[in-house]
């Protein structure tokens, strides 16, 4: 398969997995979103999962959707959402938070480490990385 047909297919996988993940914060995984969310956060645990819940949807959207000469754009959007959410996955973690089937500090230990691929995974798939 042609470099240009996998980063478009790795796009679209990132954009549908992010609106997967938006309708989730919106509905069937709400309360287990919540458990990320860190006791920092200045809005409700719930406010916070919304918002972040459209956001991603709309991201996922932009991904698939938007036409190429904004993908580079986009791509710095989503790895710089990936990384604002970061927090949310530390938090986890320190507070032994349970979702997700992350229900052992082994696992949301390990979790921590698939956040740095999906900043790449969107900053390669979107040409931002040669």
């Amino acid at each position: 398969m042609k470099e240009e047909n996998i980063k478009k297919a790795a796009k679209i996988l990132l954009g549908a997995g992010l609106i997967f993940a938006g309708i989730g914060h919106l509905t069937f995984a709400r309360k287990a979103f919540q458990a990320q969310v860190p006791d920092w956060v200045p809005l409700k645990k719930d406010e916070t999962v919304i918002q972040s819940g459209i956001a991603e949807i709309a991201l996922g959207s932009a991904l698939i959707l938007a036409p190429k000469k904004h993908q580079k754009v986009i791509g710095k959007i989503a790895a710089g959402l990936f990384i604002a959410v970061f927090p949310g996955n530390i938090s986890q973690f320190t507070n032994s938070r349970s979702a997700f089937g992350l229900n052992t500090d082994a696992k949301r230990f390990a979790r921590l480490f698939f956040q740095p691929v999906l900043v790449y995974w969107a900053l390669k798939s979107t040409k931002n990385l040669k």
